[in-house]
């Protein structure tokens, strides 16, 4: 008898065991990895919805695996910090935008926006299909970076004033208000001064005249930030900027230590939040232009004196960043590559080129 309870009380023993490995190796399983993420933007300023987006969809496709806990801009940090706290790993993730750390690298001059260069579909083919990606890859990977699109913009609006903007001449001597390296060197050829100013302090500098025109971003982020309360005019197209990509950066180690299947399904919610923001702004510019115009506000077109003498100037810049920066000069010959490839097609599409405007409509009234 006493034998059987001692084979009774072993094997329980043995079945409890058991029972409490398996659970400690679910468990370990079910161990959710934590990152913080923060953003260049703060929540006044609408390009933190790509921020926003990508952090909810990972959060929804990698549940019980990954969460994201999202910081808006300047609340962990400065925004001109982030890039060098997501390369020392002080922090897993930010959101950006490429074209402010230019001074780290020229070629980051070129994966935000370039004057006269890609536009919002460019920029999307490129990255995902063009080589693009692999662009991406090499310039954060020098700082030990991982990069995803998360989001582009529409065109972006172009400059905003209180006097007409026409002509090469209407801008000499102007003060400008305009994000890019490049963009600088081209108003300065052009005969005007760009000024520095972060998104926030654009209102007051246009409200007390410190500027005389500014440019920012795309209609429905420049209505939510009232610079239709302090300007006019509304010079189009915003050659400086055809497009604005956003993306996040990423740990390289913390994103070496993640599984691959993580891994893919990260880039799945990157792709998620890339449709959602591109659909949403482009949504946001039709109501918002139409508010603009509405407020009176009164919009003047380039001549195309202006446009050819912009993208002169242009490849001037090109080539001379180029001859002094080769990873630059990599990236410009990839895009290069791809708006020649890509001409035979652009030009087909025409007059239904993302878009068509009929010189008349159905009466469905």
């Amino acid at each position: 008898m006493r034998k059987k309870a001692f084979v009774f009380a072993a094997v329980a023993v043995f079945v409890f065991s058991a029972i409490l490995s398996i659970s400690s190796a679910l468990a370990a399983e079910k161990k959710v990895i934590r990152w913080k993420m923060t953003s260049t933007w703060p929540p006044s300023i609408d390009l933190i919805q790509a921020d926003q987006a990508f952090v909810k969809a990972v959060n929804q496709i990698c549940k019980g695996r990954l969460e994201i806990k999202f910081f808006t801009g300047g609340t962990l940090m400065p925004s001109y910090e982030v890039f060098d706290a997501v390369s020392k790993g002080t922090i897993e993730a930010s959101g950006d935008w490429p074209n402010y750390w230019a001074g780290k690298d020229p070629v980051f001059d070129t994966l935000g926006s370039y004057p006269m260069g890609l536009t919002p579909v460019d920029y999307l083919v490129w990255y995902y299909n063009g080589g693009g990606k692999a662009i991406y890859d090499e310039a954060y990977g020098k700082f030990g970076m991982v990069y995803l699109v998360t989001g582009v913009t529409p065109m972006e609006s172009g400059i905003r004033s209180n006097k007409p903007v026409r002509s090469l001449q209407d801008l000499k001597g102007m003060k400008i208000r305009m994000s890019g390296k490049t963009q600088g060197m081209l108003l300065k050829d052009l005969g005007a001064a760009q000024v520095a100013l972060s998104g926030q302090e654009i209102y007051q500098a246009l409200q007390k005249g410190v500027v005389d025109a500014a440019e920012f971003s795309s209609p429905s982020c420049d209505w939510g930030m009232g610079f239709q309360e302090v300007t006019k005019y509304w010079a189009v197209p915003g050659w400086h900027q055809p497009a604005s990509v956003m993306g996040v950066m990423i740990n390289k180690k913390v994103w070496d230590s993640l599984d691959k299947d993580l891994q893919e399904d990260i880039r799945y919610a990157a792709q998620a939040a890339s449709m959602e923001f591109f659909c949403k702004q482009y949504y946001d510019t039709i109501e918002s232009t139409q508010k603009f115009i509405k407020k009176g506000i009164k919009i003047t077109r380039y001549d195309d004196e202006v446009l050819d003498t912009i993208l002169k100037l242009t490849n001037k810049h090109t080539e001379a960043t180029a001859k002094e920066n080769p990873l630059f000069k990599k990236s410009m010959q990839s895009q290069m590559k791809f708006k020649k490839d890509f001409s035979q097609w652009r030009a087909m599409e025409v007059p239904f080129q993302f878009g068509f405007n009929p010189t008349e409509y159905p009466k469905l009234d």
